[in-house]
């Protein structure tokens, strides 16, 4: 099986980084380790923009550019995709003239987002998602999306087509005079016809991931049983005959933009948002790990993943547990935290964070070679 990594990655005028290069290779685990507050953080952002999307934070690029720097930034990185070809070179930035349009440029070509999906898939965890299950049904419906998008890479158009067009029916519905039948009946078809194309992709995975979750059982990791997520498959319908409904609450009141990952505890049944802080990050680690899984089935390679603080919160036995899993994966995984020592079982090259700049650490020896055999 084929093995994506970021064999390099270059920021300009991200974040706290002014410029910063950082060369891992081929290494099957990136350790980036130093201070809060260094950039640890910032780093693996720069890397989720090489998917399609906002990135870890859902921020603004003009958030992302450095604050005291000229406007606008650079994320460079070497991607080796498979051992017969080359490297591909990945370049996302927004400039000074425009700083909310962010531009791509695949071995120096342009080349729209969108293509992103086709060269690798990320999937990453943040101390933001330590409590996903307790948050609201909004911050696990972006997260089931994530998750879609790497099984699904249309899933992002039909989402995108969809909140477009719920939008505009939102406003018909909200304005005091009647709404024009026919404008009403277009927005609604468009609903229906991303709607339930992006409800059968998130149905399809989460179907699929509770069949690994089953499959995969660690007792390391709580074992979580996902409910099934409805189709929409007669969304057009369901729209029209609500409309009454929908312009007393002046809001769409039915489709998949009010669906909820619901997860419970096995094998006692309690919602998720009943475990305590370290059963919630084992046991979103364990649905992360297992979506890798899936992926590298269906994609024949499995994606990298970006653990920002992925010890914090583990007791040393599921710290071990998580390295094993992510070395059986086979993927390369790029971590985070304040402790080096934490990732000492961990085949990694490591790099100490301090301010916005890098240095590499030599101890144990960076034994990975700058380009895939």
């Amino acid at each position: 099986m084929a093995r994506p990594a970021i064999l390099s990655l270059a920021l300009r005028d991200f974040r706290n980084h002014r410029a910063t290069r950082l060369e891992p290779g081929s290494a099957p685990a990136v350790v980036l380790f130093g201070p809060n507050g260094a950039g640890k953080t910032a780093l693996l952002e720069a890397l989720s923009l090489l998917s399609v999307g906002r990135g870890l934070r859902g921020a603004t690029l003009a958030e992302m550019a450095r604050a005291d720097g000229p406007g606008g930034f650079r994320v460079r990185a070497e991607l080796a995709t498979t051992p017969e070809l080359p490297p591909v070179a990945l370049e996302t930035f927004a400039t000074a003239e425009a700083p909310e349009r962010r531009q791509l440029r695949s071995n120096a070509a342009a080349a729209p987002l969108a293509r992103l999906s086709e060269w690798l898939a990320l999937l990453w965890a943040t101390p933001a998602m330590d409590r996903l299950f307790a948050e609201a049904a909004s911050a696990r419906r972006r997260f089931l999306d994530r998750l879609t998008l790497a099984l699904h890479p249309g899933h992002a158009g039909h989402a995108s087509r969809y909140e477009a067009a719920l939008r505009q029916r939102n406003r018909l519905l909200a304005d005091p005079a009647p709404p024009d039948p026919s404008w009403l009946a277009a927005l609604e078809a468009q609903m229906a016809a991303h709607g339930e194309a992006l409800a059968r992709a998130r149905a399809d995975t989460v179907a699929r991931l509770a069949a690994r979750l089953e499959a995969d059982a660690d007792p390391a990791f709580p074992e979580g049983a996902l409910a099934p997520l409805p189709d929409h498959a007669d969304l057009g319908a369901a729209l029209q005959a609500s409309r009454a409904a929908d312009r007393a609450a002046g809001r769409t009141t039915v489709g998949p933009h009010r669906d909820d990952l619901a997860v419970h505890l096995l094998p006692d049944g309690r919602p998720a948002a009943l475990a305590s802080t370290g059963e919630q990050k084992a046991l979103l680690l364990g649905i992360l790990l297992a979506q890798a899984r899936l992926v590298a089935e269906a994609r024949g390679a499995p994606p990298i993943l970006l653990l920002d603080e992925a010890a914090a919160h583990l007791d040393p036995d599921r710290r071990r547990a998580l390295f094993a899993r992510l070395e059986a994966l086979g993927g390369q995984a790029w971590l985070t935290g304040t402790d080096v020592a934490l990732f000492e079982p961990l085949e990694a090259a490591r790099f100490r964070i301090e301010a916005g700049s890098v240095q590499p650490v030599p101890n144990p020896p960076l034994a990975f070679p700058a380009r895939c055999p």
